[in-house]
C-alpha cells in the first residue's frame, strides 16, 4: 500500500471515529432514531467524504434523521478540521447503508426455511377410509 492510501485510511477512521462520538453526543433531537456511522470514504483529493450511517427506524426516522445529519454538517465539518489540525474538512456526503436491513431479512428467511409453516391453500391429507382394511 501506498504512503497515500495510508493516510486516506487513518483520516477515514478518524473521521468516524469523530463523526460517531458528536451523532450520540451533540444531538439531541427526538425524530433522531439511533445512528450508527457504519464507514466513511474520504476522496484522495480530500474534497469529499462519504458517510454511510445506518438508522434503527422505519422510513420515516431515516428520512429525518437524514435531513438532520445534512443539516449539522456544517458543525461536523469545523470539529473534524479542529480534530484533524487542517484548514479546510472534506464535504460530508450522507447516504443510508442498508446492509443491516437486508441482513435482518435474510436472516427472516432463513429462519423461514429451517421452520417452514404449512400455506393455509395448501390441501389436507384426505381422510383415512375406515371400511377399507390396512394391506387390502
Amino acid at each position: 500500500m501506498t504512503r497515500s492510501h495510508h493516510r486516506i485510511e487513518r483520516i477515514n477512521a478518524i473521521v468516524k471515529e469523530v463523526l460517531s462520538e458528536l451523532v450520540l453526543r451533540e444531538i439531541k433531537d427526538p425524530r433522531v432514531g439511533l445512528v450508527t456511522i457504519v464507514t466513511v470514504r474520504t476522496a484522495p483529493d480530500f474534497s469529499s467524504a462519504r458517510v454511510y450511517f445506518s438508522v434503527m427506524g422505519d422510513a420515516e426516522q431515516r428520512e429525518a434523521t437524514l435531513k438532520i445529519l445534512r443539516g449539522a454538517s456544517r458543525y461536523f465539518r469545523h470539529v473534524i478540521s479542529d480534530e484533524l489540525g487542517v484548514r479546510t474538512s472534506p464535504e460530508l456526503i450522507w447516504e443510508y447503508d442498508d446492509s443491516l436491513d437486508r441482513a435482518f431479512r435474510i436472516a427472516e428467511i432463513l429462519k423461514e426455511a429451517e421452520n417452514p409453516t404449512p400455506a393455509a391453500d395448501a390441501p389436507a391429507d384426505p381422510p383415512a377410509d375406515p371400511e377399507k382394511e390396512p394391506g387390502a
